[in-house]
């Protein structure tokens, strides 16, 4: 991260989502190394232990606030986020990057797919609990940012509004194309929202990863997973651009864009429907509660 990128996070605080491992680790190593303050949320309460004493054997005197949820849980985002406001008078950045693919279907304890409820709808609800506070903490050219983790995969994804939590010939894949295709059409439906307010929000395509991404598969996918996994490139590499949209300077007052390789680049034709997006936001909206 260029130097003007830690200028911008000095007494900033940042909320990274699967900070544990992978991007979501690196990621939030980078922003401690930047000088934000951390808030740290994992599934796993090990696993946070783990990743917190890293950060902290890398960058002494980091500022971390770790926070266990399960983001597939409503009852716990809401928890969640009501810890966070309570705990900090201000929040800068949210990077929504929790995620994971499944290779069988199962549902949440709020009866909802997991890959959605998870990959999309964590996004979403999480994002719209803390949007009091990202208002209050951003000015005019210093804007609140809101990055949201998307994947390539979104191009091969479609949104069956018939049987959006497939319920029907269930596919890993499917399910995870559509969710990250639902992640860049809450994005751009967010952005028009938030015009005028102190508050960007983005999406991103971080690469293809040897992380922790895929260990909840097993059968073909996760074989094919194991595979490939030693040409993929590393976590810190895809947290770059996770990083470049919550600190660089370039990106000040940009929003509803979708980034690769720190650059924007056109997201699919399906992404970009506002019509579509408005169906997304409004389904969104009334799966958790808030239609």
């Amino acid at each position: 991260m260029s130097p003007a990128g830690q200028a911008a996070l000095a007494g900033r605080v940042c909320l990274v989502t699967g900070a544990t491992n992978g991007i979501g680790y690196e990621t939030a190593l980078g922003l401690a190394r930047a000088g934000a303050a951390l808030v740290l949320v994992g599934r796993d309460a090990g696993r946070l232990r783990e990743a917190e004493a890293r950060i902290r054997a890398a960058v002494p005197g980091a500022r971390l606030d770790p926070r266990q949820a399960d983001l597939s849980s409503q009852t716990e985002i809401r928890r969640l986020a009501a810890e966070v406001s309570r705990a900090h008078d201000r929040l800068d950045v949210l990077v929504n990057n929790a995620g994971a693919i499944f290779d069988r279907r199962e549902v949440t304890v709020d009866g909802i797919e997991r890959t959605w409820a998870l990959d999309h709808l964590g996004y979403v609800l999480l994002t719209l609990e803390l949007l009091d506070l990202l208002a209050a903490s951003g000015r005019p050219g210093a804007a609140a940012r809101i990055v949201n983790v998307a994947s390539r995969a979104h191009e091969r994804g479609h949104i069956a509004f018939d049987d959006i939590e497939a319920t029907r010939n269930y596919s890993a894949i499917r399910a995870y194309a559509q969710a990250k295709l639902g992640n860049v059409l809450f994005t751009c439906a967010l952005a028009r929202r938030l015009a005028g307010r102190p508050v960007t929000v983005n999406a991103l395509h971080p690469g293809v990863i040897n992380s922790g991404f895929a260990r909840n598969t097993g059968g073909v996918l996760g074989f094919g997973w194991g595979l490939i996994r030693p040409f993929l490139s590393t976590p810190e590499k895809g947290a770059r651009t996770s990083l470049h949209l919550a600190a660089s300077p370039a990106v000040e007052g940009v929003s509803g864009r979708y980034f690769a390789r720190c650059r924007d680049v056109p997201s699919s034709r399906e992404s970009r429907d506002e019509a579509v997006q408005e169906r997304v936001w409004a389904l969104s909206l009334e799966q958790v509660g808030r239609g």
